[in-house]
């Protein structure tokens, strides 16, 4: 009874939820990366050569240029999530990132808003489309398996994010960010299938 009066005394500001998945979470995150994974696998798996390659203009990118960013924007995004791991644990990451899940599901997946890509992930369209798509399979692979078995307390672990609005996230909003990302960048595919002058095969 003693216990419990003071715990009822102990202000809500200082009861940190828990920092790990929920089981909730976590059956969403692994849904979301097997449903983008087969998303954009068929969007892209029937394309010839000439549609894969085509560009709507000069400055847009390819069907398989996005793929090419895709792929490289999972690595670089899975990496962010092992540094925020490796960092020590913030005491108060529930004020730094509070929100910050809410923000990446209604911004990513519907393509709301515009970003600039980092440097390091602007696809440079000559990679060969099976390098492409093998190494977006291995990358995903690695991520789904990470989804489906770590244990450790990811949300309490941040790392920057270079645009302010998302800056930081912690652990889990990173790998989140994985699959969501893919869903964005599956819609511009279609924007780009859709476009008048896209081969006909």
């Amino acid at each position: 009874m003693v216990s419990a009066l003071l715990f009822a005394c102990i202000p809500a500001s200082l009861l940190a939820s828990d920092p790990h998945m929920t089981t909730a979470e976590r059956d969403q995150l692994i849904k979301d990366l097997k449903d983008s994974q087969m998303e954009f696998l068929h969007a892209v798996s029937s394309l010839s050569d000439a549609q894969w390659k085509w560009k709507p203009a000069p400055e847009r990118w390819s069907v398989g240029e996005c793929a090419e960013h895709i792929m490289l924007a999972e690595g670089l995004l899975f990496e962010r999530a092992q540094v925020a791991i490796k960092s020590p644990a913030v005491p108060d990451w529930e004020e730094k990132t509070k929100g910050k899940t809410e923000l990446l599901l209604r911004v990513m997946a519907p393509r709301l808003g515009k970003a600039t890509a980092p440097e390091d992930i602007v696809p440079s369209g000559t990679l060969d489309r099976k390098i492409v798509m093998a190494r977006f399979a291995e990358a995903r692979g690695t991520t789904l398996k990470f989804a489906e078995s770590t244990s450790f307390p990811l949300k309490e672990h941040l790392a920057e994010h270079p645009f302010p609005i998302f800056n930081p996230l912690n652990a889990y909003q990173w790998v989140l960010y994985i699959p969501l990302h893919n869903m964005r960048h599956d819609k511009q595919i279609e924007e780009v299938k859709a476009t008048a002058g896209f081969p006909a095969h």
